[in-house]
């Protein structure tokens, strides 16, 4: 055993019924409030353990993941490869110029060599279908590291950090749809400040993603005035908290915001690699938190 190493027990039986061990994770659609909830009490659980309590819990021992990487990555990759690796498991980083991706070999038969050979598929893709392509062959868990539709790892990173142009159509009923079902407000505006209104988390994001260069000059004509400053916080509740999912620029949210004590972007940063984790641990062992089930 590794110096300041602590032996692996598992915890006692979660105290939902939720299996998760064997699941892809492309969206967070297709996981029930529960399932949501027991991701972020894993996070939770292995954050205190190993960051507070120093604990070594080789949960990975003897697994490899294959990371796939279309697009450029700081936090995704750097969460999924020290995580994996720091619970003993082996990341190996591909990029479509390191294997036949799509090129002389099909998605398909790609994921059936990485099934053979690793225990998960960790994909950062242009297109959300490939993903769908992926979990036809793979006979492991596919995991969306981001897709032009969805980052369900990013929106988890967001979860757990707040516990310490016209909407989509399609995305708005869904929205409405889960609000009802919910009990929460929502509210769809094209005002800043309205949106900002009462709020306890002011949210922005990158104006121009990955692939969306072309479009900056459009991008930047249709966005103006959405810049988050503290004038904009200043119709927030009184307790608001800033989140930005990075890589961040000025013309998104200023310095005094992007700055302040209020802003939990560096937190929300880290917790990346938490939920990361959680979601490897939830989806390739059988593992139980042992930390007490928090409120989410």
């Amino acid at each position: 055993m590794a110096p300041g190493a602590a032996a692996v027990g598992y915890g006692p039986q979660a105290q939902m019924n939720v299996h998760l061990k064997g699941r892809d994770l492309l969206t967070l659609q297709n996981y029930t409030a529960d399932e949501l909830k027991y991701l972020l009490w894993m996070a939770a659980d292995l954050k205190q353990r190993i960051k507070c309590k120093g604990e070594y819990l080789p949960l990975m021992q003897g697994k490899s993941l294959a990371m796939i990487f279309e697009k450029r990555s700081t936090r995704t990759r750097l969460s999924a490869e020290t995580g994996f690796a720091q619970l003993g498991g082996h990341p190996a980083f591909l990029t479509t110029q390191d294997i036949h991706l799509g090129t002389n070999e099909s998605l398909t038969d790609t994921a059936r060599v990485l099934s053979s050979m690793t225990n998960a598929i960790l994909a950062r893709v242009y297109k959300h279908n490939d993903l769908h392509l992926m979990t036809k062959q793979a006979t492991i868990p596919i995991i969306n590291g981001l897709s032009d539709l969805h980052h369900p790892l990013q929106i988890l990173a967001d979860y757990l950090t707040l516990q310490g142009f016209e909407p989509d159509l399609k995305i708005t009923k869904i929205t409405e749809q889960l609000s009802s079902e919910y009990g929460t407000k929502l509210l769809l505006t094209t005002d800043p400040l309205e949106a900002a209104d009462g709020a306890n988390v002011l949210v922005t994001d990158t104006w121009i993603s990955m692939g969306q260069e072309e479009e900056k000059k459009e991008r930047l004509k249709a966005f103006q005035g959405y810049q988050i400053t503290m004038q904009t916080a200043k119709s927030a509740a009184s307790n608001w908290t800033f989140l930005h999912c990075l890589p961040r620029k000025p013309e998104e949210v200023d310095d005094e915001v992007f700055y302040s004590p209020r802003s939990l972007v560096f937190q929300e940063a880290e917790n990346r690699k938490w939920t990361i984790m959680a979601v490897m641990v939830s989806l390739l062992t059988d593992y139980s938190p042992q930390l007490q089930k928090t409120t989410f």
